[in-house]
């Protein structure tokens, strides 16, 4: 195999350089990536934006290098309108709610990213590409969307961050053109956030208002 180039690290895995044309994403604290992989092939054959799957094995995931910022890049950098931004956010939730599950026969089931924010879609060429899809599973649409949500939220109520004025506005933005009835979900949507053990422990205390902030309205 090539040499892998370090490219980027996230919380919980790390990302080589192979070639120009391909990725390796390996997690750092184990398990296994092929039901991972089976939900992006799922989505991919049925039209979804996410990247190609070479390769899954263990912990390692080969996939497509993608050209382009993460939508949180081109919002920090102003090259995103903010409410560009939140409606297409709600767009890819509603494209992907659109598909059929892959294994529920529970006909109100949909496939759920369960992690998808700024910093999981990839603006390229082709469009938005949605990336991470390690929490994926199946279930009520308006999970998905209550979690998208709350992880906006907890960036808005945060007034030392450089993007809680604009995350409000992306918040909102999203809200509006998302749909459903996502605050049915919301007290599933914070048990899941308060269990995830990628959140850190100033954002878990940052759940509780940014859930008062979607009650009462954004």
């Amino acid at each position: 195999m090539t040499a892998a180039v370090p490219l980027a690290s996230g919380r919980d895995a790390d990302v080589f350089a192979l070639d120009a044309r391909r990725v390796l994403r390996r997690y750092r604290s184990g398990g296994d990536v092929t039901a991972e992989a089976s939900i992006m092939e799922h989505v991919s054959g049925l039209g979804f934006p996410v990247p190609k799957v070479y390769e899954a094995s263990g912990t390692d995931l080969v996939m497509e290098r993608l050209d382009g910022p993460t939508m949180l890049q081109a919002l920090t950098a102003a090259d995103l309108d903010v409410n560009g931004g939140g409606a297409m956010l709600a767009d890819l939730h509603n494209q992907l709610h659109e598909l059929p599950p892959r294994l529920s026969t529970d006909p109100t089931a949909r496939i759920l990213h369960l992690d998808l924010h700024p910093n999981n879609v990839m603006l390229t060429q082709r469009g938005p590409v949605v990336i991470d899809w390690r929490n994926a599973t199946e279930g009520p649409a308006d999970l998905d969307v209550a979690l998208t949500a709350l992880i906006l939220a907890q960036v808005a109520v945060d007034e030392a961050h450089d993007m809680a004025a604009p995350a409000g506005v992306l918040l909102a933005a999203f809200i509006r053109y998302a749909g459903g009835d996502p605050l049915r979900m919301l007290d599933q949507a914070l048990a899941m956030r308060r269990a995830d053990p990628a959140v850190t422990v100033d954002e878990v205390d940052r759940l509780g208002s940014a859930a008062s902030l979607l009650r009462r309205g954004v």
